[in-house]
């Protein structure tokens, strides 16, 4: 198993506000851990909230005490208290200097381990499993548009054109709707894990993702590829991808 993971700015937009982290090996009591952070807010407060999220969420887990008497079935515990940390601290940022009020991000968190993944999840950042001919989507956006759909009052289709599409319903950084999903996942015969944010998932669809992912090249290249070609499809927004190779 190796990963690799790539951000960038994208075609239109001025600054970066995601966020991503990557570690192949050990961090605290985790194998490895993948992040990926999607901010929103002010004058680069996005910026901030997710380069904060990430880096608090990090520290919780690397500083965990006993981590060694920690096993998986406790993974997802830990993965959740790191979220809701992280979340605090935002908070704590915003209520510091008043031009990151409102500030917030997406996080979206995962361990592999013992043939499984567990996921942390909060906003429309995604994890994907990539089989051979196909891609499931692990994660349930918390959006306006997602409600809807869920509830049957509007379609798939109707969703990529709503007016209300970009609406969050849950992000850290917002006191009372900070809660997280936790999620664990057989792996089964999925060749790749991959997590994003929303502006990969805009440009490229289910399609175009199988065919990167389980194309040709080290895992970098094809990280770089996914990258490369939500750009060339407009590049809308900010573009991170991880993509964690697990059965290749």
């Amino acid at each position: 198993m190796y990963a690799a993971g790539l951000s960038d700015v994208g075609a239109v937009r001025e600054q970066n506000e995601d966020a991503f982290f990557v570690r192949n090996e050990p961090i605290g009591p985790f194998p490895n851990l993948f992040v990926v952070a999607d901010g929103m807010g002010g004058h680069k407060a996005g910026e901030v909230a997710s380069n904060l999220a990430v880096e608090k969420f990090c520290a919780f887990i690397k500083d965990f005490p006993a981590s060694e008497f920690l096993r998986p079935g406790d993974y997802l515990d830990l993965l959740i208290g790191a979220a809701q940390y992280a979340g605090e601290e935002i908070i704590k940022k915003a209520d510091e200097d008043e031009s990151m009020l409102g500030m917030g991000t997406t996080l979206t968190a995962c361990v592999i381990a013992d043939k499984k993944a567990f996921i942390a999840h909060i906003g429309d950042s995604r994890v994907y499993f990539v089989y051979n001919l196909g891609v499931t989507q692990i994660t349930t956006d918390h959006t306006f548009v997602e409600e809807l759909l869920q509830t049957g009052r509007v379609t798939e289709d109707e969703i990529k054109t709503h007016p209300r599409r970009h609406v969050l319903t849950r992000v850290l950084g917002v006191s009372d709707n900070m809660l997280v999903d936790g999620i664990v996942r057989d792996l089964g015969d999925a060749k790749a894990v991959l997590l994003c944010s929303d502006g990969l998932t805009n440009m490229l669809d289910n399609d175009a993702i199988v065919r990167i992912v389980n194309g040709l090249g080290y895992v970098e290249h094809r990280t770089k590829y996914l990258i490369d070609e939500a750009n060339k499809r407009g590049g809308l927004d900010n573009i991170s991808a991880i993509v964690v190779d697990v059965n290749r």
